[in-house]
């Protein structure tokens, strides 16, 4: 006989791991014992040589689905005093100090949907089913290991038949933490009046949604705000209520066959939607669609998930409910614009009542806040928008042998952080815009129990250099706390490294990071920045063309702003030795003849930008997205972040023609930096739309021009630097058609170009970016 002691690490808690190992070690006649340790679960196996051998091979070979091995280490045991195993058992969890993996919620499996429906199953119609592959995870841990008795689910005593299939290896419920049922699990309830319970309450809600009402509705990792999404009236009310105007809204389809019906579906993209993270995934729409078009005005795609909990799936189908629910729901974030979604009775109450007719509650407590993710599709894979429930904290990994932890505190808007642990780095679920102390305060709550579930106390912290943001006064806070060093990391370099750390990405980059705005180490808004980095430092090698940002925050709203500035610098070249007087009478006919403003706004733009006043220097690549869709008349001004901009990528993609052939000389600023030719080609679009030119052709005319332009960027910093890889980072590239567009010219030209995939390249993802400079800091220590 021959004992083993084997260490597997990555996701194997909360999947069902060692009830398989259990299970394993009784199909290769296995003594011994398993045990979770935190970081890892620890098995001594022993047996002969040859089922030894079976067992170990069975581990990556049939492990749960949910699992995500990543590595196995397999060590001779030579102890010959040790007393031999009786059998094979999971014993006491045992905490450890080490890498820890934490499970992202899991969407419900089938088995469970199945037995969910089953009259004759004892779960029938039991809100909150679950199995070892499926249910929540995350949103309900409390700490460390992951055992029923440090998640909200202590709260609720098993019932016999529920604890014997917990203690049963035979069952698919053994070990399984949030196993419940009818007789002993959570609730569900309508807010306001508690005592309609059950199935009374979920009844009321179907004949809500039915009769054209809203509905808000707890879920795994918070409140949902639901109604009919083939009804344009009822999407109409909705988006009365929560004062948004044309932001597009996510639905839920009871099933593939309605994804179907609305929606255009790719093979890659159905094997995502209906897997075990269930995100909301953007698809185009069909032209014969039912959705109402106030769903996502003027988008040509929708954000569509399948329901990925028990509760989700009661309120489209109650078996024997006489309520006719469409299969489709408008299913938004439950919160008022700004603030985090909710996630208790208290905030429900207080925010979602206001604006729906019915809230139902449940009585499990979600410890940790999680929006649904969102992604959109790009080259056969995802492409993240927002990554939040399904992937939150799942780490990336670097290859380099790094020690220390560290918090990067993230962005102001789209805000994530991230814990790193060595060379793990998890990003936190989804948090929100920092502009609203609500959202301030759930940063700082789910920094204090993130760091207390990854047993990470922060060494350093970093955070954005802007000396004004919201997140850099909570990071100045927890660091003075803690007595740590506050590291300020400038926002594109951020977007970078983010990108590199995706990748595991070791060697320097030319990093081409296009986005709205961030603070510049020069004092002025960047945001179309080439630089070259690595993960120690930066230098600034070129950017597009500045122009100034008159208005103050007005203007990353009111993109009519930005294009009269830039009108403003190509006619001060275009009659470069004429007159003031002279220009300015050319720049107030033309911002009128284009309806770009009126009378008293010209005036009030004039005298800004003539006496620097309320004026500061970009080279923002998003405002510069504003101006030109301001100046092709597709978006005035904008009423949630990035509308003016998708407006203008919308225009060209249906405007697309042949590939381009543009070529582009590059400027040359006081400091040395290149900058790219971006008011000439404003100047040119001008001109042509002046002429009559086909808008849409225009819009893509643009995106193919500032492409053309990064890959001359890229060139030139080749030739300065040597490098040849180059990373595209920031919000900018969240467009799908300028992302492909310079990808193909710069592999053309033979550079390798790195992408996100997993980890948005909008604001969403410079957390990471903020720890890894954080990280290798300490590393200098």
């Amino acid at each position: 006989m021959k004992r083993l002691n084997i260490k597997i690490y990555g996701i194997v808690q909360g999947v069902g791991f060692r009830p398989f190992m259990s299970r394993l070690a009784d199909a290769c006649r296995i003594r011994g014992t398993v045990c979770n340790k935190g970081p890892y679960v620890e098995v001594f196996a022993e047996g002969r040589d040859a089922s030894l051998q079976q067992f170990v091979a069975g581990i990556p070979e049939q492990a749960p689905e949910r699992a995500a091995i990543l590595k196995v280490d397999v060590h001779d045991v030579t102890d010959d005093n040790a007393a031999p195993y009786e059998d094979f058992s999971i014993i006491e969890s045992a905490k450890e100090r080490g890498d820890i993996f934490v499970s992202p919620d899991i969407a419900t499996c089938d088995k469970c949907r199945a037995e969910l429906f089953d009259p004759h199953d004892r779960r029938y119609l039991h809100p909150f089913i679950n199995c070892t592959a499926c249910g929540p995870r995350l949103t309900i841990l409390e700490a460390m290991p992951y055992d029923r008795e440090r998640t909200s689910m202590k709260e609720f005593p098993m019932c016999e038949a529920c604890h014997e299939e917990y203690v049963s290896p035979e069952s698919r419920r053994y070990d399984a933490q949030p196993v419940c049922c009818n007789d002993c699990g959570p609730e569900v309830y309508l807010l306001g009046y508690e005592a309609v319970r059950g199935a009374a309450a979920i009844k009321e809600v179907r004949r809500v949604l039915a009769a054209g009402g809203i509905a808000a509705i707890k879920g795994i990792g918070g409140f949902h705000l639901a109604c009919d999404a083939t009804s344009e009236e009822t999407v109409k009310r909705l988006r009365a209520l929560k004062h948004r105007p044309q932001k597009p809204f996510a639905v839920m389809m009871r099933d593939e066959a309605a994804v179907r019906s609305a929606c255009h579906l790719e093979p890659g993209e159905e094997a995502m939607m209906t897997g075990h993270q269930k995100p909301i995934l953007l698809l185009r729409h069909r032209k014969d669609s039912p959705l109402a078009p106030s769903v996502a005005p003027g988008n040509p795609k929708v954000g569509v998930m399948l329901p990925y909990a028990p509760v989700q799936m009661l309120i489209f189908d109650y078996p024997g409910d006489t309520s006719e629910v469409p299969a489709m729901l408008v299913m938004t974030s439950g919160n008022p614009s700004g603030a985090p979604i909710c996630h208790n009775d208290e905030e429900a109450l207080e925010t979602l009542a206001p604006l729906c007719d019915v809230i139902l509650s449940h009585d499990r407590r979600i410890r940790l806040r999680a929006d649904d993710s969102v992604m959109d599709w790009f080259e056969g894979k995802p492409y993240m928008v927002r990554r939040s429930r399904g992937f939150a904290p799942l780490p990336f990994m670097l290859s380099a042998p790094l020690k220390g932890q560290v918090l990067g505190i993230g962005g102001e808007l789209k805000n994530t952080f991230c814990l790193a642990s060595n060379h793990l780095f998890y990003p936190s679920p989804y948090i929100g815009d920092m502009s609203d102390l609500r959202t301030v305060l759930a940063l700082k709550d789910s920094v204090q129990l993130m760091e207390s579930l990854l047993e990470n106390k922060p060494a350093a912290i970093a955070c954005d250099l802007h000396p004004r943001y919201n997140t850099t006064t909570v990071a100045e806070a927890l660091a003075k706390e803690a007595g740590v060093p506050l590291l300020k990391v400038q926002h594109h370099y951020a977007h970078l490294l983010s990108c590199m750390v995706e990748n595991n990405w070791q060697e320097r980059v030319i990093g081409v990071s296009f986005d709205g705005t961030g603070y510049g180490t020069d004092g002025t808004i960047w945001g179309g920045e080439f630089l070259l980095a690595d993960y120690r430092s930066f230098s600034r090698l070129g950017s597009i063309e500045p122009f100034w940002q008159a208005g103050g925050d007005r203007s990353s709203r009111e993109g009519w702003r930005i294009a009269v500035s830039l009108l403003r610098d190509s006619l001060m070249r275009e009659l470069q030795g004429s007159g003031p007087s002279e220009i300015d009478a050319a720049w107030k006919e033309q911002c009128l003849s284009l309806g770009l403003c009126d009378e008293k706004e010209f005036a009030a733009q004039s005298f800004m930008l003539q006496h620097r006043v309320n004026c500061i220097e970009s080279t923002s690549a998003g405002r510069l997205f504003d101006g030109v869709s301001a100046l092709l008349g597709l978006r005035h001004s904008a009423t949630f972040e990035g509308e003016a901009s998708m407006a203008l990528q919308f225009a060209a993609e249906r405007g697309e023609g042949s590939a381009e052939d543009l070529h582009y000389t590059l400027h040359e600023a006081a400091d040395g930096r290149f900058l790219l030719p971006t008011t000439a080609l404003f100047a040119e679009l001008t001109a042509l739309h002046q002429e009559g030119s086909p808008d849409e052709a225009l819009a893509y005319h643009f995106h193919a021009a500032l492409a053309a332009m990064i890959g001359a960027g890229c060139e030139r910093a080749r030739q300065q630097t040597g490098v040849t890889t180059v990373a595209l980072s920031g919000g900018v590239f969240q467009n799908t058609l300028l992302t492909r567009l310079t990808k193909e010219r710069l592999e053309r030209a033979g550079f390798r170009v790195l992408l996100h995939s997993l980890l948005p390249p909008n604001d969403g993802g410079i957390c990471v970016g903020q720890a890894a400079f954080a990280m290798y800091a300490l590393q200098e220590r």
